[in-house]
């Protein structure tokens, strides 16, 4: 149904939409905006997959809700497809407490953006993400991960047995970053630099097959580092 959408230089993007018309006003302005090319435009989960391996965007600008392959797991598989560099995932929802949206994080999405958000904020988020910044605040994503993490059923190994591959130090920089601090604030609590919050977080990042700080953050609750409902 979709395909390449000119082949011009800067921010690639995938736009990703069931309802046609939101799909293609969205199209619109991505190219009417300076430094960006629409890659492709895709109708379900299934064509953002096949689309984001043929057309390797820098950015997908992903619906969740869809008939089909949810935008959910359109997700997993474009970050599990091996592209290099993984394109960031940016969701697109009516609801920013959405456990879809949590479920989104949880797969690797860089971020989310509200549908009624206007064409700045929509173009400053393109930018952002691609740039390699995360798309919500600490606290939002805090939020989220308290609304809806569950008790792991008991047929599971027990996921704290997960972090068994982090140093202490990245431990503890793992934790901070699920309570919802950001590198500079766990930088004056450990008393150490910014850049060697950096390096420790992306260390256990790495070791634990994450993509995104919001992964992080989801895993740190998950395997009971941080509890939903503990002070910051």
């Amino acid at each position: 149904m979709t395909g390449e959408q000119g082949g011009g230089t800067g921010i690639r993007v995938l736009v990703v939409d069931d309802q046609v018309l939101i799909r293609a006003g969205v199209a619109a302005l991505l190219r009417a905006a300076p430094g960006v090319t629409v890659a492709a435009e895709a109708a379900d989960g299934q064509e953002a997959v096949d689309l984001a391996v043929a057309h390797h965007p820098d950015v997908v600008l992903m619906d969740i809700r869809m008939p089909g392959l949810s935008g959910i797991a359109a997700t997993e598989r474009i970050l599990a497809a091996g592209l290099v560099p993984a394109p960031r995932i940016l969701v697109l929802t009516t609801f920013d407490l959405d456990e879809y949206v949590y479920a989104a994080l949880r797969a690797g999405a860089s971020g989310f953006l509200l549908k009624d958000a206007g064409p700045q904020r929509l173009l400053a988020a393109v930018t952002a993400v691609a740039g390699g910044d995360t798309l919500f605040s600490p606290s939002v994503t805090r939020r989220l991960v308290e609304a809806f993490t569950r008790p792991r059923s008991a047929p599971e190994p027990p996921r704290g047995e997960v972090l068994d591959v982090l140093t202490g130090r990245e431990r503890e920089v793992l934790r901070h970053t699920g309570r919802g601090l950001s590198n500079g604030e766990i930088a004056t609590e450990l008393v150490i630099s910014e850049a060697t919050v950096k390096t420790h977080l992306n260390r256990a990042m790495a070791k634990l097959g994450l993509c995104s700080r919001a992964q992080a953050v989801v895993v740190a609750y998950e395997t009971g580092l941080v509890t939903p409902g503990a002070g910051q």
